[in-house]
């Protein structure tokens, strides 16, 4: 049938698309940037359309002989006033969404207490949904998989932290469920009209047993003492500092588990009776099998930040450090070099130095360096290298990141591999936009140590691609 699938960026939008197509579905994306999903596998097989659903006027193209619509955004990420954000967003597809027989959307699972701020908000969306158009809604709780947030987080915590002092809300009882099990429910739904609300998920466990068997896998040993008090503000900024999830994710990730968090899965059982939902145990070892053979689809920090493109020529006041080298390395060589800094490769020069600027970072409420990569070599608009943000990249020959860490200013950084005699030239660009005094002071208080590093840097890269050609 003909398909179309809103938050084609995101976590689950970006797995759920091929499989849509393997499926010999027609799909149609709904983006507000098309660069940003350039490079997908799945991209020449879609229907781009570019749009917003807080545009209501962009919608209608977008739903023009779509039988079924996934609705998959939310703004929890991207707007303090994400409640806001979020009623205006469901209620514009909601009105437009009228032509289509079947609207499905992904919320999540209600605590037996005072639910948080985050999960009133996609209640509130399924409400709106539901009301307006038929509709299906899955409530489920932590999406476990290799790249989602709620493994990242997991993972972090138990592998860095030996020893954990926990507030007592680790041993309220949650029910995960795997991203290939969420897939096969929201590919499955097709198959049906609107069901309403159907909560799903797997083995109901503790946040504490969570972390346990997470380390038992991994063969770890691992003590978390729980303790009388609440305080999940103070744990959820604890979870930012030590794992790659920053503050604005860790927050609703923790404030949604204070509560106890379980499906009553009878009418997903009933309804979808082939779907045998995997173990925590099983679910946990797939995506460690996944990030260790580096096949990561999509990541958690795909969706986050600001539009992937933006012209910093056109910026008043644009500082640049331009630093070029000839080699004897293909363009090729050199594009695989540039490409693959940041995260376990580190940066070439004066990685320690970089250590250095990410903690600061951390510890200033930016990213620092912890969000690390999804794939050793391979990039995507939009993706995150460390503390910085895929703008564009255009294999073999040009690579553009934008800084994501907390700086006075806007900050970018380009690599170019150029053709030239029997090798080939690496020109490097590093743009800066200040804002105000304490951007210009930033700068060039700072120039004299940002003079080494670049020049280091497009020095190392060199080398590194040179040597790379000799070895093969």
């Amino acid at each position: 049938m003909n398909v179309l699938v809103t938050g084609a960026t995101g976590y689950i939008g970006g797995r759920l698309i091929p499989r849509l197509l393997e499926r010999g579905h027609t799909v149609r994306v709904l983006v507000r940037d098309a660069a940003r999903i350039q490079g997908r596998s799945w991209v020449e097989e879609v229907d781009v359309v570019s749009g917003d659903v807080l545009k209501p006027e962009s919608l209608a193209p977008a739903l023009r002989d779509i039988e079924c619509a996934y609705y998959l955004v939310h703004s929890m990420y991207g707007a303090a006033d994400f409640e806001v954000v979020d009623r205006r967003a469901a209620g514009n597809f909601a009105a437009a969404a009228k032509v289509c027989r079947h609207v499905i959307y992904l919320g999540g699972l209600l605590p037996e207490g005072a639910a948080s701020q985050h999960l009133r908000s996609r209640a509130e969306v399924g409400c709106i949904l539901r009301e307006a158009v038929p509709a299906t809604e899955f409530q489920a709780g932590p999406i476990i998989g290799s790249g989602s947030a709620s493994f990242e987080m997991v993972r972090y915590l138990t592998e860095r932290l030996p020893v954990m002092v926990a507030p007592k809300w680790v041993r309220n009882a949650v029910q995960p469920i795997s991203i290939r099990d969420m897939l096969d429910y929201l590919l499955q739904a097709l198959d049906h009209e609107s069901l309403g609300v159907v909560q799903v998920g797997a083995d109901r466990l503790s946040f504490r047993d969570m972390m346990q068997t997470y380390a038992d896998v991994r063969g770890f040993r691992r003590w978390i003492l729980p303790v009388p008090v609440l305080a999940p503000g103070l744990a959820a900024r604890w979870v930012g500092l030590v794992t790659p999830i920053p503050n604005r994710l860790a927050v609703p990730l923790v404030r949604g588990v204070v509560h106890p968090v379980v499906a009553d899965t009878s009418r997903a059982e009933r309804l979808f009776p082939g779907i045998r939902p995997l173990a925590y145990r099983e679910s946990v070892k797939l995506a460690l099998e996944r990030t260790a053979q580096g096949k990561v689809e999509t990541r958690w920090s795909g969706a986050l930040g600001m539009p992937a493109t933006y012209d910093a020529d056109d910026w008043e006041g644009t500082i640049r450090e331009v630093r070029s080298v000839l080699t004897t390395a293909s363009p090729e060589s050199l594009f695989d070099s540039f490409a693959s800094l940041g995260g376990e490769k580190g940066w070439l020069f004066w990685d320690a130095a970089w250590k250095l600027r990410g903690l600061i970072d951390r510890l200033a409420g930016g990213p620092g360096l912890r969000r690390g990569r999804r794939h050793p070599r391979e990039l995507l608009p939009g993706e995150v290298v460390d503390f910085w943000r895929v703008e564009s990249v255009d294999a073999p020959h040009h690579l553009q990141l934008r800084a994501e860490m907390k700086i006075p200013g806007r900050a970018r950084l380009q690599w170019e591999s150029l053709p030239e005699g029997d090798g080939a030239r690496l020109v490097q660009t590093a743009t800066f936009v200040p804002q105000g005094l304490p951007g210009l002071l930033y700068w060039y208080v700072l120039y004299p140590f940002h003079r080494v590093i670049f020049s280091g840097l497009v020095r190392a890269v060199a080398r590194d691609a040179e040597s790379t050609a000799e070895a093969t």
